[in-house]
């Protein structure tokens, strides 16, 4: 049903592909609206405990399209295309409305969304990269934010999500250079997680999947990820008193027993997956 992604499924593991490889899959409003989509179909299907977003080719995403911009800075608007089969509410609601906007939805996700990045990551396309949970970079990658060299500011949660990655300093000499980064660089200075030889991010990303869903109960994946984020502009107290909530509503669910019987039974766990209705 996708025109310009990719969607597959291979249990526990849910693949989003970009798909204008000839284009270095540079952003249209079809795409992301696909891509949004996506997201909300990997959320409700419980055989998917994580998912990957990577690009086609060569690249994993140039930006917004060039032929996009140039409309807008045109001044003629945006065009106007039907999307409504498309229509989408990924996230969860539990996380507030901080994160259901159009693209802190990302943060806002049940499951983790892991970035691999195997070739350029510019402009928007590196928003979204960021915006992942982590990120799987291969050494052949390359970042760049673009923004201020198209007469742009820092855009779609990069003047948030760069900062604290890298600190507010690195954050602008990024942003204001639009310097390209590398991939042992981008490892290196906080904006990638792991290093991938060129060509194996997504299997490298596929295979932590894998792992977490052999190891980690979804559950828990999901309320840690809702903690972390929240917490991060949380005072120290609220932060504690939430987690001793979510702890004691965490000891009496089937998870924490079938957690202790399967170390004690010395057998991988069986955990249950998280249902999104």
């Amino acid at each position: 049903m996708y025109e310009d992604i990719l969607y597959e499924v291979e249990a526990p593991v849910a693949i989003i592909t970009m798909n204008r490889p000839d284009n270095l899959n540079a952003f249209t409003n079809l795409m992301l609206a696909e891509i949004r989509h996506a997201l909300a179909t990997a959320e409700r299907d419980p055989d998917v405990v994580g998912i990957v977003l990577t690009g086609a080719g060569r690249g994993f995403c140039a930006g917004m399209d060039m032929n996009a911009l140039n409309t807008l800075s045109s001044g003629e608007g945006r065009a106007q295309q039907d999307l409504s089969h498309l229509e989408a509410n990924p996230g969860n609601p539990d996380m507030g409305p901080d994160f259901a906007a159009i693209y802190s939805h990302l943060l806002g996700l049940r499951k983790p969304l892991v970035a691999a990045v195997n070739g350029a990551a510019a402009g928007m396309g590196m928003s979204y990269a960021l915006l992942c949970d982590l990120r799987f970079v291969e050494r052949t990658a390359k970042f760049t934010t673009s923004f201020a060299q198209r007469g742009l500011v820092a855009e779609h949660g990069m003047s948030w999500i760069l900062p604290r990655l890298l600190g507010p300093a690195k954050a602008l000499d990024i942003l204001w250079t639009a310097r390209r980064i590398a991939g042992e660089e981008a490892v290196a200075l906080g904006l990638g997680d792991r290093l991938s030889e060129t060509g194996d991010s997504r299997q490298d990303a596929k295979a932590y999947i894998e792992q977490l869903a052999a190891t980690a109960a979804p559950k828990s994946l999901m309320i840690m990820k809702q903690q972390v984020y929240k917490h991060i502009d949380m005072p120290i107290g609220p932060a504690m008193a939430e987690t001793g909530r979510l702890m004691d509503e965490s000891l009496t669910r089937p998870d924490f027993r079938e957690g202790v019987r399967s170390f004690m039974e010395k057998r991988p766990p069986n955990f249950d997956r998280v249902e999104v209705g």
